[in-house]
């Protein structure tokens, strides 16, 4: 078999994996943004159980939950971890808040309050990895329960 037969052909079980880098799939891979949502009644139940978007972003065994949600429903070939790009803020100290038919809140800071976050970050920087360790926790859970042939997706 000659090198231009390896681009087309499939190599492991991860399709959508194999065609982010390069190869051809006996069909496309499939994957939405915003997988776990709204949507989803199972997210819904999911989300009242968790009492508050964070809180659900900060337990893994729910934000594992209900990023296999999708999977179990529809099959698709990644899955986007659950949580929130403002667990980044949040994790340094700065106010974030969901509010119901508003979505995220972050009230504006001037400069002092910047540099206030950057000092407290820069005293105990692993005050922030604590904080967001959760997020990291569901992250093994997903690789632990997703099926082999499901590609984990993050987002930074």
């Amino acid at each position: 078999m000659n090198g231009n037969n390896l681009r087309t052909m499939r190599v492991s079980n991860r399709l959508l994996l194999d065609v982010l880098k390069g190869q051809v799939g006996d069909r496309m891979p499939i994957w939405m943004m915003r997988q776990a949502g709204r949507y989803l009644p199972e997210y819904r139940a999911t989300r009242a159980e968790a009492g508050s978007f964070l809180d659900l972003c900060y337990n893994p065994e729910l934000a594992c939950e209900v990023t296999l949600q999708p999977i179990r429903r529809f099959g698709f070939d990644g899955s986007i971890l659950f949580s929130d790009i403002l667990v980044v803020p949040h994790a340094l100290g700065q106010d974030v808040r969901f509010e119901e038919g508003i979505g995220p809140v972050l009230p504006p800071l001037d400069p002092e309050q910047i540099e206030q976050l950057i000092a407290r970050f820069e005293s105990d920087p692993e005050q922030f990895d604590r904080h967001l360790d959760p997020v990291i926790e569901t992250v093994g859970l997903l690789r632990e329960r997703l099926p082999y042939e499901v590609t984990l997706l993050g987002f930074c």
